[in-house]
């Protein structure tokens, strides 16, 4: 027996394995494509030759594959020998499919915990690697000692769509901010700037502006958005028709931008001109917003 099977050995997988064997741990593996097990059988890794012999060597079973999908087929021929199991799976995808896959694996009798991966492959196993886990509390508190093998772990809840929502909040926020990034340097760019010589007046001003997120949280979670507000909706409102026309003097595309605009505008519609920014939160959950 192992302490941990690891189905699917792609680069996270790869990595989720090396994270394992460099703790200690007696790691099975298998995966479809057997010559991307040589690696870690070299560094003490055993090889599976089936995925049944895989689920069987482990009460823990840790899959990373491309979609949900790939997992349940994956697995599927080694239902049998899921009783009495974990099942953690690492793989990206959305709250309705880790639910649904929750329900799968209960069907024959073992634990699920879903995951989501807050790092990159070389991050595992590292100080600044995050997991995020939900599902079976029990499952999550038996095997917590072996999965901090893969970085710091903040378990969520017993909904196993937690760990997916969280992911995919926590990927729009990097999305959004990126999405400003690229076209601020495409701005500066145009006009000549170097990304170099910009880049450190622009960290320091989002780092900033990170500084009023907080407030944000507490008037979205009050329903109170028009209390001390410095600067309201409908002044902002006005001031970004200024970004839109210097892009598109500059001809720079506003596609990144755009949306931002059209929302701020609908809010002003909506009678939100004197309230803060965070009172957008409202339209975008609103069941009337077109997709």
């Amino acid at each position: 027996m192992s302490d941990i099977a690891v189905i699917g050995l792609g680069a996270m997988g790869t990595a989720l394995a090396e994270a394992f064997l460099n703790k200690g741990h007696a790691v099975t593996v298998w995966n479809r494509s057997p010559a991307k097990s040589d690696v870690l059988a070299a560094k003490g890794a055993v090889v599976a030759a089936s995925v049944e012999e895989a689920v069987s060597s482990s009460p823990l079973i840790v899959a990373c594959l491309l979609v949900y999908d790939t997992v349940r087929q994956v697995l599927d021929p080694a239902r049998e020998a899921l009783p009495r199991r974990t099942l953690v799976n690492l793989t990206n995808g959305t709250p309705e499919q880790a639910r649904a896959m929750s329900d799968w694996v209960a069907e024959y009798g073992a634990d699920y915990i879903d995951g989501g991966i807050m790092a990159v492959p070389p991050m595992i196993g590292g100080q600044h690697a995050l997991i995020l886990y939900s599902g079976s509390r029990q499952a999550f508190d038996a095997h917590a000692g072996r999965l901090e093998a893969l970085g710091a772990s903040r378990y969520l809840g017993e909904d196993a769509g937690l760990a997916p929502l969280y992911d995919i909040a926590l990927l729009s926020g990097m999305y959004g901010l990126f999405a400003g990034v690229l076209h601020a340097l495409a701005l500066t760019g145009a006009a000549g700037i170097p990304a170099r010589e910009f880049m450190p007046l622009l960290g320091s001003w989002l780092q900033a502006m990170q500084g009023g997120l907080p407030k944000w949280a507490e008037q979205i979670d009050s329903g109170d958005h028009s209390s001390n507000v410095v600067s309201n909706l409908g002044m902002q409102a006005d001031a970004y028709f200024n970004l839109i026309d210097a892009s598109r003097s500059a001809d720079i595309s506003t596609e990144l931008v755009l949306p931002m605009q059209n929302l701020m505008k609908r809010g002003v519609t909506a009678g939100r001109a004197n309230a803060d920014l965070s009172s957008l939160v409202g339209l975008l959950q609103s069941s009337k917003q077109g997709s």
